[in-house]
């Protein structure tokens, strides 16, 4: 049996236009969803929020940009720091416009994750169980 891979790490949440304050992000990664992470954002024991990401796509983000629609990454250099910019699009607010939070992370602690994911399950191994998964479907109606 795999087991799941999980770490916790400070990273800034971006209010307005330069302010960041500390947040904590406890990443998960379970082979049962071998292509997912899950990143639960926390400040003062509360949880902000909670999303889903393409285990592929977090490491391409450290590389280039990528995502479309609500999640977009991509590496960014502050000095002698290598970053990660996360982009969230959340729900439409009244005016029109969607909530939106800006998260950074350094890249060298997601990089660390991402190999200890790739020691559970190997990029290019993932299995499908599509029977699962429609049984799944299913169940949800």
């Amino acid at each position: 049996m795999n087991r799941p891979v999980r770490t916790t790490l400070v990273v800034q949440l971006q209010a307005g236009e330069t302010d960041r304050f500390p947040v904590l992000a406890h990443l998960g990664y379970d082979a049962a969803d071998p292509f997912a992470l899950t990143v639960v954002f926390a400040h003062d024991g509360r949880v902000l929020a909670r999303w889903t990401l393409d285990r592929e796509m977090v490491g391409e983000a450290l590389l280039r940009p990528v995502g479309v629609g609500d999640v977009r990454m991509r590496p960014e250099s502050r000095g002698l720091w290598e970053e990660v910019r996360l982009e969230f699009l959340g729900d439409t607010r009244p005016d029109g416009r969607r909530h939106r939070a800006v998260v950074y992370v350094w890249a060298a602690p997601v990089a660390a994750f991402l190999r200890e994911t790739y020691a559970v399950v190997r990029p290019g191994e993932e299995e499908v169980r599509l029977d699962d998964f429609l049984a799944q479907v299913m169940a949800e109606g």
